[in-house]
């Protein structure tokens, strides 16, 4: 395994982790129910996705 001759800087660190940061997830409104949703992913309310039924729900009673 390599190991360094010199050692790094703090700010040449910090610029190479720049770009690994968390960005918040991407959320669209259910076409059929309106509860918020991540996209590309089924309704986990109503079970659709994209106006058509993909996940059939149990019923609650």
């Amino acid at each position: 395994m390599a190991h360094p001759k010199h050692k790094h800087s703090k700010s040449r660190r910090d610029k190479r982790r720049t770009h690994d940061k968390a960005i918040p997830a991407t959320l669209a409104t259910c076409s059929n129910c309106g509860s918020t949703v991540k996209f590309h992913t089924v309704c986990q309310d109503c079970g659709y996705y994209r106006g058509k039924l993909a996940i059939e729900k149990m019923a609650t009673a």
